[in-house]
């Protein structure tokens, strides 16, 4: 998209080409002789007025993200979530309706962590693992290094410096679990069953981190048909976890599936109480 300035600029030519073009020149150039007494007053280069006067000052416009703080009212708690919208996050920047879903279903079934050990996967902004946290959970939020310095803006918008926080680690699927120890008591996931090639590498990071007494949430939005999301907990997860739909949003189609590990004993509790 073409910036601002070049607009004004496109748009006094054309008016001065169909006027005649006297007083169109002749104010374009008594702006570039402002423009230049400008730069001379801050010793700009000769020549640079004259672009400054086409081209915005404001350097965000062209900056490599967009940060916005956004807040959520959740479980009597208001989160402040920083979202840096950008190519270098790219769809890890965003907290989708997925993620919204996903902690809405908490606050609904007064999930208590307290006591448990929690680690979020694919976590982009953090703010399911850090409403877990708040809620009492030994909490561990994990995404790909990119993400990490977002997930720790937000860490610290919502903890005070003395009080414990959540841990942010890296953690590429199918890579890197072999560090993560197995057996947490609650897995979370929120809009990470979407992308057909890392199905395989999910599908084996939670067989490693799920015990037999750990319990996992995910929530996705159902795309791709048969072939994405729905083939990952109808085909992908049966051989290995016990699958449960918990909850389906028709009008967004997004579903929350509870997952437990076959052979084991199974969470602590069936409802809300882990």
């Amino acid at each position: 998209m073409a910036a601002p300035g070049c607009h004004v600029g496109a748009g006094t030519r054309r008016e001065a080409a169909a006027g005649g073009g006297e007083t169109g020149e002749g104010e374009e150039a008594e702006a570039e002789e402002e423009a230049e007494e400008e730069a001379e007053e801050e010793g700009e280069e000769p020549g640079a007025g004259a672009l400054r006067s086409v081209f915005p000052r404001d350097p965000a416009l062209f900056a490599d993200a967009f940060p916005v703080e956004r807040r959520y009212r959740l479980c009597g708690r208001v989160l402040r979530i920083a979202q840096h919208h950008g190519p270098r996050l790219g769809l890890a920047a965003s907290v989708w309706e997925a993620a919204l879903a996903l902690c809405r279903y908490l606050e609904q079934q007064r999930f208590d962590f307290r006591g448990r050990t929690v680690i979020e996967l694919g976590a982009g902004t953090g703010i399911v693992g850090i409403l877990a946290a708040l809620l009492g959970g030994d909490v561990t939020i994990t995404d790909r290094p990119a993400a990490l310095e977002q997930i720790r803006e937000n860490v610290q918008l919502n903890f005070a410096a003395a009080g414990a926080r959540p841990r942010v680690r890296a953690l590429v699927w199918g890579q890197d679990e072999g560090s993560f120890p197995r057996g947490y008591g609650v897995v979370l996931g929120s809009d990470i069953v979407y992308h057909p090639p890392s199905f395989p590498p999910l599908l084996g990071t939670l067989r490693h981190l799920c015990g037999p007494r750990s319990l996992a949430l995910l929530c996705a939005k159902m795309r791709g048909g048969d072939g994405g999301a729905r083939r990952f907990f109808r085909q992908m997860l049966p051989p290995y976890f016990r699958v449960r739909l918990l909850w389906r949003e028709p009008e967004e189609e997004i579903e929350i599936y509870r997952l437990t590990c076959k052979g084991g004993g199974g969470p602590i509790d069936e409802g809300g109480h882990l």
